[in-house]
């Protein structure tokens, strides 16, 4: 039998046609071709997400209005983007960790990229965490709102244009009872949700109760503001085009302005937080495997670096998540 090699002409080059081409190997390779994938995925949806607001640019939601809070702190002082700021801080850091761990991989040091690992374990959870918390403040909301038989959203503001909510003027009419619609006492196929706090008509009897109070619309003005309206056409508003009190966002309705934003934050966000979420039971599944030695005893722990790729990349479409929903 003939051994004999045939050379290619390609020896010595980074590729020369074998299987590892660029020098990595098949499961970086792999790794790579799934975030290119992955990147195109995300970047149709911000995409999808910049024709929609700009199609309605004139009355989206200002996000400095929407993401105010802070855990555990309830004083009633607006903090715009303090805490998505702190979420963005930590993931940004688990990122750090994540080389340092990775570098100390490299040079076989079991003890460090243990204890690396762990910080970035902490840091994904922590965001996940918060995650979770700012989905739970956006869905119950904190001000109220009417929206009107066209669709649009009445907010309300004092005469210094600070927000005012629902419950601290609607005048609740204990004498009318309020019955829920559903399938067996209504029409077939009306089916009403949870039953907002407040009706429109305690909204309207609050409203002529307080007359330092007004509307404000979902339109923003050439200041970058939305407009207020008068006190003569914040009753007539209410009065004439009343429909419904929405209370916090979801998939139908969004006491912040347009519903599409609420369909566009809830998948997108949670799109990515499901990538944090699975990154963070990947890192637990390396760092169980550090801890027992196993890329000890193969003397390599690309594992490792093969797991940082992929959260490098999450860390990365964050920035860009976080730009296009809070900053611009």
């Amino acid at each position: 039998m003939d051994n004999t090699v045939v050379s290619t002409g390609t020896e010595g080059k980074t590729w020369g046609g074998g299987n590892k081409p660029l020098k990595a190997s098949y499961g970086k390779m792999m790794m790579w071709f799934f975030i290119v994938s992955d990147a195109l995925t995300f970047s149709g949806f911000l995409a999808a997400y910049g024709f929609s607001r700009f199609k309605f640019i004139d009355s989206w939601p200002i996000a400095d209005e929407v993401f105010t809070h802070i855990p555990f702190v309830h004083d009633g002082v607006s903090r715009p983007m303090i805490y998505v700021a702190f979420m963005t801080f930590v993931l940004i850091m688990s990122s750090v960790t994540m080389v340092l761990a990775v570098d100390a991989g490299h040079k076989l040091n079991k003890a460090k990229v243990t204890f690396y690992m762990f910080l970035t374990i902490i840091g994904g959870l922590i965001f996940v965490g918060s995650q979770a918390w700012e989905w739970a403040t956006f869905i119950n909301g904190d001000y109220g709102a009417v929206q009107t038989k066209g669709g649009n959203i009445l907010q309300f503001v004092d005469t210094n244009g600070e927000r005012v909510a629902l419950r601290d003027f609607a005048v609740i009419d204990d004498h009318k009872e309020r019955v829920q619609d559903n399938r067996k006492s209504g029409i077939w196929f009306t089916s009403e949700g949870t039953l907002p706090t407040y009706t429109v008509s305690e909204v309207l009897n609050g409203l002529e109760a307080n007359e330092n109070i007004l509307v404000r619309t979902q339109i923003i003005n050439e200041e970058g503001e939305k407009t207020v309206l008068s006190r003569a056409e914040s009753l007539k508003q209410i009065k004439d085009n009343g429909k419904v009190v929405v209370e916090g966002a979801n998939l139908h309705v969004n006491e912040y302005g347009s519903p599409l934003f609420a369909d566009f934050f809830f998948f997108i966000t949670g799109f990515h937080g499901f990538h944090v979420f699975s990154g963070v039971v990947i890192n637990i599944i390396i760092f169980f495997n550090v801890i027992l030695g196993t890329y000890e005893r193969r003397k390599n722990y690309e594992m490792v670096e093969k797991v940082g790729l992929y959260w490098h990349f999450v860390d990365l479409v964050w920035v860009f998540v976080f730009t296009f929903f809070y900053l611009v």
